[in-house]
């Protein structure tokens, strides 16, 4: 039977959180690129179910965690996912829809 993220407590997303730097760091000195990435995408999403989705609303601007050159407007929030638009330097809104893990979101802006 499998356990979701939304049934742990929070030592228990603790303890994954901490499996999956682990695993992280292991493949890095393997040089395994790919499985890096997929080890820190298991590792957002554990670390935005730490996080109060009612922290983010609607229209609000965020910082990207780990991408300096980017800004998100949320469109809205549907569980630990925020769905909206990347906005670069430029205040471009890109046109693709993308959701991305509340983890992922910086300061607010404005």
């Amino acid at each position: 039977m499998d356990v979701r993220y939304s049934d742990y407590s929070l030592e228990q997303l603790r303890e994954e959180i901490g499996k999956f730097k682990e695993k992280a760091q292991k493949a890095e000195q393997l040089g395994n690129i790919s499985e890096v990435a997929i080890y820190e995408r298991k590792l957002q999403v554990a670390m935005a179910y730490m996080l109060n989705p009612e922290d983010f609303k609607a229209t609000d601007i965020h910082q990207l965690n780990g991408d300096p050159g980017y800004k998100f407007k949320i469109n809205y929030i549907n569980g630990v996912f925020a769905w909206g638009h990347r906005v670069n330097l430029l205040n471009e809104t890109y046109e693709k829809e993308e959701a991305i893990p509340i983890s992922l979101l910086g300061d607010k802006v404005e």
